[in-house]
């Protein structure tokens, strides 16, 4: 029985060793899926659903925690047809809001528990300073907390199980009627040193401390560069919510750049004094608004003579939200115009929405604006994985492709210009 027994603890320490260690190593791959939830939430789900406040669709937080994953991940990947089928559940959430949900089938199941574990936990939003790019901690706290949490909680386990082992072969001893001889109480610092000569709890340490500090390097290399959420204080408090918004002004009307050309443009002070010569938003004082006192400053404005004055016109310092690094090319009217359709269709956007919502978040809902989409190459890979161009079959690009196969075919010449070679921005960034 005593063999037994010893064998028995051998095989239980390691076992729970080996258990603990997957446990946080599976744990890891949970706060990870948070992660992962987080990127396609923001690619998915953000044009229409805010976590906490009701938008196009409800507010996703309560939602995620009030129903159910075996209804939530067939109302995601086709809410359509869980509705036809009679679901009572669904019938009720579709009427919601007179829009229809996009339907996800490109999504896998872990994807969508991804998409609700984000959801359920949230993330509380922070403003950040001029020049500072904004931390995302909501993912990365939770996970080094859960993983401490669980080395803790193995420890202890470990622990409880030795004593209850010990206290087993005691009782086994204690019925063979041999005579059990009480340990010698010893100091804590006898105790420390006994436990640091254990090679397997110096093992499980070690082990510990290097999931940990490999899981800080990890979840902070994967963040870098990635400023979702960054919302510099600008000169002048321009609110896209009461202009986009409320006042319904189409974002074309500023931003011409990106239905034309690779960059979308600063709109110039005098697009702004069309309409703020005259709308002055004037103060209980008679004062102009400060705000707009900044355009007429900058631009030298005399609202009272109604004159300009050149000598006294100084640029506006705004700063720059969203920026791709010198060695990414990206053409806005590429995406805005060729592509709008295909765009539209994949990040779900209603018929009124600016395409620009797609990649900007919902502008019109932002008082001051911020970086709606991580912009990193994965994302930008993943939309060109899933967007259908199938229907650009008319497109003088594709059909030039189409061309240039059947000389292929026919063995006859084919040039660069044929496929675009011509084209100022292969060479001009």
């Amino acid at each position: 029985m005593r063999n037994i027994s010893l064998n028995f603890k051998k095989v239980w320490k390691s076992a729970f060793v080996f258990a603990a260690f997957s446990f946080l190593i599976l744990s890891g791959a949970q706060a990870q899926d948070l992660v992962e939830g987080k990127t396609l939430f923001k690619d998915k789900c953000a044009s229409c659903h805010n976590l906490a406040t009701n938008s196009t669709g409800p507010a996703l937080t309560p939602k995620m925690n009030e129903l159910d994953e075996a209804y939530l991940i067939p109302w995601i990947k086709n809410n359509l047809a869980l509705t036809a089928s009679g679901n009572k559940q669904a019938i009720e959430a579709s009427k919601f809001s007179p829009t229809e949900m996009k339907a996800f089938p490109t999504l896998t199941d872990d994807q969508i528990k991804s998409i609700i574990a984000y959801a359920k936990v949230g993330e509380p939003k922070k403003e950040v300073a001029a020049g500072e790019a904004a931390v995302d901690e909501g993912a990365s706290a939770l996970s080094i907390v859960g993983i401490i949490a669980i080395i803790i909680l193995s420890i202890i386990v470990l622990i409880v199980l030795g004593r209850a082992v010990k206290m087993l072969e005691r009782l086994i001893l204690q019925k063979q009627g041999i005579e059990i001889v009480e340990e010698e109480s010893v100091s804590l610092t006898v105790g420390v040193g006994r436990l640091f000569k254990n090679k397997k709890f110096v093992f499980f340490t070690v082990l510990c401390l290097v999931v940990v500090l490999g899981s800080f390097g990890w979840m902070g290399m994967w963040e870098t560069g990635v400023h979702t959420g960054y919302k510099p204080t600008q000169p002048i408090k321009f609110s896209h919510e009461l202009h986009a918004g409320i006042n319904q002004i189409d974002c074309q009307y500023c931003h011409t750049g990106p239905f034309k050309s690779k960059n979308a443009t600063i709109p110039s002070l005098n697009v702004c004094m069309n309409c703020h010569k005259n709308v002055q938003a004037v103060q209980e004082d008679g004062s102009v608004s400060p705000e707009i006192q900044k355009i007429y400053n900058a631009i030298g404005y005399d609202p009272a003579t109604q004159t300009y004055d050149k000598t006294k016109e100084k640029p506006i310092e705004w700063v720059r939200v969203h920026n791709l690094p010198d060695f990414a090319y990206f053409n806005h009217s590429q995406h805005v115009v060729v592509g709008e359709a295909a765009i539209r269709k994949e990040k779900g956007l209603k018929p009124t929405d600016p395409v620009c919502f797609a990649c900007h978040g919902p502008v019109n809902t932002m008082e001051e604006l911020e970086q709606h989409s991580p912009l990193t190459m994965k994302w930008c890979i993943n939309c060109h994985k899933d967007a259908d161009i199938s229907d650009k079959k008319d497109d003088a690009f594709y059909t030039n492709v189409i061309k240039a196969h059947e000389k292929i075919k026919k063995g006859e010449k084919i040039t660069p210009a044929l496929l675009g070679g011509l084209e100022c921005g292969k060479c001009h960034y």
